[in-house]
């Protein structure tokens, strides 16, 4: 029986996962087995302080189509991104979330709206996201500001399930964002300016089990707004 996909690349940023990334990355392997021909997983260790770096390394020397990227610092959500899409090495790139948050089996469905719709991004919207009301608030207010000052109109930006051509990755603007969790957006506005097709699709969101996440913090998105700012001055100047 043929698979979904010929061939795809899949990677997990991770900090202090220790709780969720083997049965994260366990859960994909299982679902790439019956869907991609060829595969590899990428586990990019952004620096944690627990036993991520650790648990990742036993799962590579299980699996040698599991690769490690690490960072022995915290370098932030963006700088792990970046880990993933400028290290895969196959035509489509999958990444999503290594907090167990998400059903990775929802990947057919994106592979199955990619193939009718022939967009080079197949992005992820939270049919009902399992977060505070505060955070759904301040995500929507940031998504408004990148409306206002880029035209990007999407129904979550930060959503972490998406589905993307490498050929995007290798065409757009090296991306910037390191600290800040600004890197969806710039991928998405660059994407977007370079003209390439973005399609969304919902996806279900599950509470986290473990750990915590750390998007929220102050500093976070303080060096999120600047770093928004500085791209729109900079394509203003273009």
């Amino acid at each position: 029986m043929a698979k979904l996909i010929q061939e795809v690349s899949v990677f997990f940023p991770a900090y202090n996962e220790e709780g969720n990334i083997k049965k994260t990355v366990c859960d994909a392997k299982k679902i790439l087995q019956k869907t991609a021909e060829e595969w590899e997983i990428i586990i990019v260790n952004d620096g944690s302080k627990d036993n991520t770096l650790k648990i990742a390394q036993k799962l590579r020397e299980e699996d040698k189509r599991i690769r490690v990227v690490n960072y022995k610092v915290n370098r932030g959500y963006g700088a792990a991104v970046k880990g993933g899409l400028y290290n895969a090495k196959y035509p489509w790139i999958v990444f999503t979330d290594s907090d167990g948050q998400f059903d990775f089996s929802e990947i057919g469905k994106f592979i199955g709206t990619q193939k009718k719709t022939k967009a080079d991004l197949v992005i992820g919207y939270y049919l009902k996201r399992k977060v505070s009301s505060m955070t759904i608030a301040t995500s929507k207010l940031w998504e408004l500001v990148v409306f206002l000052l880029f035209g990007l109109k999407v129904k979550d930006i930060d959503c972490g399930f998406k589905l993307i051509s490498k050929k995007v990755v290798d065409t757009i603007p090296k991306l910037e964002s390191e600290r800040g969790a600004f890197i969806s957006s710039e991928f998405l506005v660059k994407a977007k300016k370079a003209g390439f097709k973005i399609v969304e699709r919902g996806v279900k969101h599950y509470p986290r089990k473990e750990g915590e996440a750390t998007g929220r913090d102050l500093n976070v998105i303080i060096k999120s707004f600047t770093d928004l700012i500085k791209l729109w001055i900079k394509l203003k100047k273009q």
